[in-house]
């Protein structure tokens, strides 16, 4: 044996193998993109990314949401795990656009990511950062499928508890601490369930493997605060939707596992998944066991704003037309 990897004559095509990618300043096809395999952060999961769509909007262009929230969270990752980016905000944004742009996208999932390449070793302490930096977008549904943003999802709660808030600094959406999720999203799906939702290290809900959570009880709606949980675009968006165009008061508190058991209506929030509903959790079902109706109308209010459909949030769009 040669020891090299052969494909398997039925594999499956790469699906991002014929797109565009922008990485160090320059759109080159995806196959030419390189990365070393003694990267730093392949070797240790030291770097920080985005997610971030691009939809199709009701007049025919296309429209990148919250564009600026999302490249202003990029750096705030890299300035809490202090690594220098070298291109300024501005550059990442039109790279994202270009991105988008090259691959001639009418709606997509765009993933920035900033990363540390081979030039520094390979040594827990790093003394000079060979920082890369790449942009790829490919087309991507429903996170958690159509019929989850219909009918909710199954769901439970995780035995992998979320880091402690000095183990790992939650703030930071950084690409090693999805390790966590990975197992929690792992455990439940292998266990037959859609999703994983995870505890803190006092044992209070935090959030899903991959999207924030909310709990409709009582005419109120509840949600973790930040303090404990990834400070979500998806989030924050849908906070000032249910606010000012449902009339719905959030508050933002600890939530017990319990109470998840018995709200009238839990939803998960997140740029891959959307809005999604809940409609059981550790085989209970939540209020009618079934997608409630201030998820479904978050729902459709969300997305009639991220294809233009409200004039008033006209700034969280940046128009590629």
């Amino acid at each position: 044996m040669t020891g090299r990897v052969k494909k398997s004559s039925g594999s499956k095509a790469n699906p991002f193998e014929a797109s565009k990618v922008w990485i160090d300043g320059d759109i080159v096809d995806y196959k030419d993109s390189y990365i070393p395999v003694n990267s730093h952060s392949l070797h240790y999961g030291l770097g920080a990314f985005e997610g971030i769509r691009c939809y199709e909007t009701k007049k025919g262009g296309s429209a990148i949401f919250r564009l600026d929230e999302h490249i202003g969270r990029l750096f705030n990752s890299c300035h809490i795990l202090q690594i220098p980016v070298p291109f300024d905000m501005k550059e990442i944004k039109n790279a994202v656009i270009k991105t988008v742009k090259a691959n001639k996208f009418k709606e997509c999932y765009i993933r920035p990511i900033v990363f540390i390449g081979d030039g520094g070793g390979l040594g827990i302490f790093l003394k000079n950062y060979d920082i890369r930096v790449a942009v790829t977008a490919w087309y991507w549904g429903a996170y958690l499928g159509e019929e989850a943003l219909k009918n909710g999802i199954r769901a439970k709660v995780s035995s992998y508890a979320r880091f402690h808030v000095n183990t790992f600094m939650g703030m930071s959406k950084s690409t090693g601490q999805y390790i966590n999720s990975i197992l929690a999203k792992r455990e439940a799906v292998n266990a037959g369930y859609d999703e994983a939702i995870m505890l803190d290290t006092l044992g209070l809900v935090c959030e899903a493997s991959g999207e924030n959570i909310f709990v409709y009880s009582d005419g109120f709606i509840k949600t973790p605060p930040l303090s404990s949980v990834l400070p979500g675009i998806t989030r924050n968006s849908v906070i000032e939707i249910m606010e000012n165009e449902m009339g719905l008061k959030v508050k933002e508190e600890r939530i017990t596992r319990d109470e998840l058991y018995i709200a009238d209506e839990v939803f998960l929030t997140g740029t891959a998944a959307e809005v999604t509903p809940v409609r059981e959790i550790d085989d209970r079902k939540i209020g009618a066991g079934k997608a409630g109706k201030v998820a479904l109308e978050l729902q459709k209010s969300f997305f009639d704003i991220v294809k233009g459909g409200n004039k008033k949030y006209k700034k969280w769009l940046t128009d590629l037309d």
